[in-house]
């Protein structure tokens, strides 16, 4: 079998005046807890050192930007010759930089290193003060990708799983088929047909735990050396695709959604879309261009992967659509419950042309991670006794409500929000020029929100304009005016894009 080639990104080169390594002077200047931090912990799985790692290199960072030990102007290394230093993958030291850029620590203009940013550091300050601006005492939480945790629906929950309890018999508690609980995979064959006009069997279904495990797997054993990808999206699709051995190519997206006609232009054996409400800019994709990569997919052999991300949430009108409806043979369409229940529920599936998937089961494994067999029959009883269905209608008018409020916000500062009235976010419009700082201010107020910016390929161009992207499902009922005033407050004197 041919090995793939993982992607690598271009690195950003040090300015030509640099005679040695600049991560020489870094190093010193962070002093040895940070590499000390990144050693490998033997009782730590490889995946839960990445995390850690990751997580201590960019508090490293912010730590030494802020008590002065890296100065405004200071120049970065290239992420890959951090990472090798560091004994990282490079992707993980791309996601730190991007990270703090998007934060407004960092800033990277193309040709040039990535260097401190000037205003980032205030001069030394005291462990007490650099406490305050630190993650964990967020005060107004817009985090991304995430449901109001206070409308999960427990009573629910508790009437289903103490049917399933009652009602399954002992058998059912045996180690499960790797496709997944056969009652789950008809009541969502059932439920997508209705919802989201998806055309599917529960033979076609394979359940997992997320759309991001999902896309690993696909990696593994479907897609050829090249996945084409929106040039802004979510950083773990990219990363799960990589992780798979695919490298990855970014292709640029507009008002109508992904160009396809540039995606013609690439190699690329698939594609990822998201294409009912896509991540960051909130467009759909057009009806042309849902017909159009239908029909290069067919014509090249390709397949489509439909992230069917934030599906179930419109608020003007009837949802649009699955892409797959409109190529069952072609696509493959992908959804979890993170954002319609929780992420804490581990369920995803994905629904795809039937001869892959004897090959998607061979590379998943007779015991690979699942969701729980409890939690497959909770899901599925919900579903079918119409639990489920209420749920939605509940979150969808709160949802509605809060987007609304939002909009009036945002007008109330001469702004307009971009995109379909759907999802659980919005990107605010804002300058290049301000976005760093506007996310660097909002993290010293304690407000999560994330720059545009984080979303960018590391080869795509820029958006024409820049944004900060705001997740209005995150607060809970009782704090979300109280957040709207802060964030009110902070675009308050933001110029208009």
């Amino acid at each position: 079998m041919t090995e793939k080639r993982v992607n690598s990104t271009p690195e950003v080169s040090p300015p030509p005046s640099a005679s040695t390594d600049p991560w020489d002077e870094v190093a010193q200047r962070l002093g040895a807890d940070l590499f000390l931090d990144l050693q490998p912990d033997p009782g730590v799985s490889a995946r839960g050192r990445g995390a850690t790692r990751r997580r201590a290199l960019t508090e490293a960072l912010r730590a030494a930007i802020l008590d002065g030990r890296l100065p405004p102007g200071t120049a970065l290394p290239p992420y890959r010759s951090l990472a090798a230093d560091l004994g990282l993958a490079r992707g993980t030291v791309s996601t730190v930089y991007q990270e703090l850029i998007a934060e407004g620590w960092l800033i990277a203009r193309q040709g040039s290193a990535t260097r401190v940013a000037e205003g980032a550091a205030r001069g030394p300050i005291s462990s007490s003060i650099r406490a305050t601006a630190l993650p964990h005492t967020i005060r107004h939480d817009f985090s991304l990708g995430q449901p109001c945790a206070g409308l999960f629906p427990r009573a629910d929950w508790v009437r289903a799983t103490r049917r399933v309890l009652t009602e399954t018999p002992d058998d059912t508690f045996s180690p499960a088929h790797p496709q997944g609980r056969p009652e789950l995979r008809h009541a969502l064959t059932t439920y997508l047909s209705r919802t989201r006009g998806v055309r599917t069997a529960a033979d076609h279904i394979v359940l997992g735990t997320s759309v991001m495990a999902a896309l690993e797997l696909l990696s593994r054993s479907v897609f050829g050396d090249v996945v084409a990808v929106e040039s802004h999206g979510l950083p773990f699709h990219r990363q799960a695709l990589e992780r798979g051995g695919t490298r990855v190519v970014p292709v640029a997206v507009d008002d109508a959604g992904m160009v396809i006609d540039d995606l013609e232009r690439t190699c690329a054996s698939a594609v990822l879309l998201t294409p009912s409400h896509q991540f960051p800019t909130g467009v759909a994709l057009s009806p042309a261009r849902r017909m159009q990569v239908v029909d290069w997919a067919r014509r090249t052999g390709a397949i489509i992967v439909e992230d069917d991300y934030d599906g179930e949430f419109r608020y003007d009108r009837d949802p649009v659509g699955a892409l797959q409806a409109l190529g069952p043979d072609v696509v493959i369409h992908a959804g979890s419950m993170s954002k319609s229940l929780s992420p804490a529920v581990r369920a995803g599936w994905l629904a795809m042309p039937p001869e892959l998937v004897g090959r998607v089961l061979n590379a998943k494994g007779i015991r690979e991670p699942d969701a729980g067999i409890i939690d497959q029959l909770v899901l599925a009883d919900m579903i079918t006794s119409g639990a489920y269905d209420r749920h939605i209608r509940r979150s969808r008018q709160v949802y509605r409500q809060r987007r609304d409020d939002l909009v009036d916000v945002v007008s109330e500062i001469g702004l307009e929000l971009p995109g379909i009235a759907a999802g659980l976010h919005a990107l605010i419009p804002v300058d290049h020029a301000v976005e760093g700082s506007l996310v660097h201010r909002a993290y010293e107020r304690g407000i999560a929100v994330v720059g545009q910016s984080l979303f960018r390929h590391p080869e795509a161009e820029p958006m024409p304009r820049g944004g900060v992207a705001v997740g209005f499902g995150t607060p809970a009922a009782s704090t979300f005016t109280a957040d709207l005033a802060a964030l009110a407050d902070l675009l308050a004197g933001v110029p208009h894009p």
